[in-house]
């Protein structure tokens, strides 16, 4: 019965999506923004980088998730906060009074999508870099390549679950984007310079772990999105929990 209830509440989820222009646009820019900047940086240097002694060439070739997750972030937000104005959290609970079923039902939706555009923007970016390096480009035969691709549309589902679930939380997607795309543009690499150790137990820090060859370190490719996956489940449940108690 829970289940035959769920179906209509994600579908009715999924249509809310489809219908913000935000939301959308920011799913679409997960892979587009990840593909251009690809393109962009291995049309133009991508041939010094393969000839470089020092590059890792698989972690390299998903340089761009670090726009391209901003984008993820940015789709989690979009799509929790829309609850927040004019009113329409009421509505949506006078729609569906069972608000573990509404939160959930959001999520699964919310996560559904973007891990399915992870996945394509994965292995998206990977082949399309690798398609300017002619006979230096490694293929999805290349140790890790096809683990990389994998968990790295993982990641950006979980970093896009992170957003929605803070976003439940502080109930103000601007909140959540002026805390999270500064961290995971400054802060994390700040942090990584002073405290390495603390660092690579950060969210993003920790999942990108599955993009490297051969990880370093405390964790490794699969233990690190392990750990991405516990700030994300400790973010949902903190939304599950701010949404079945505070009023709407």
């Amino acid at each position: 019965m829970a289940h035959t209830a769920a179906l209509p509440v994600a579908h009715a989820e999924w249509l809310k999506i489809k219908s913000l222009r935000s939301s959308v646009g920011s799913l679409l820019a997960v892979f587009l923004v990840s593909v251009a900047i690809t393109a962009l940086v291995f049309a133009t240097v991508g041939k010094a980088e393969a000839d470089n002694a020092d590059a890792e060439p698989l972690f390299g070739a998903f340089y761009a998730f670090n726009f391209g997750q901003i984008a993820a972030i940015s789709f989690g937000t979009t799509a929790v906060s829309s609850e927040y104005t004019s009113g329409a959290l009421r509505i949506s609970l006078a729609a569906v009074p069972r608000r573990g079923l509404f939160y959930g039902a959001k999520m699964a939706v919310v996560g559904g999508l973007a891990l399915l555009v992870g996945l394509v923007t994965g292995f998206g970016t990977f082949l399309i870099g690798q398609a300017f390096l002619g006979e230096d480009a490694i293929g999805l035969g290349h140790p890790g390549a096809v683990r990389a691709c994998v968990g790295g549309g993982i990641y950006l589902a979980l970093m896009t679950l992170l957003a929605a679930g803070l976003t439940a939380v502080l109930r103000s997607g601007v909140a959540v984007l002026s805390v999270l795309i500064p961290f995971t543009l400054i802060v994390s690499f700040v942090v990584g310079d002073v405290a390495s150790g603390a660092a690579a137990f950060l969210p993003d820090k920790a999942g990108q772990q599955v993009l490297h060859e051969d990880p370093t370190g405390t964790l490794g490719p699969w233990t690190g999105l392990a750990v991405t996956a516990a700030w994300t489940a400790a973010a949902l449940i903190a939304g599950w929990w701010a949404v079945r108690r505070r009023d709407a």
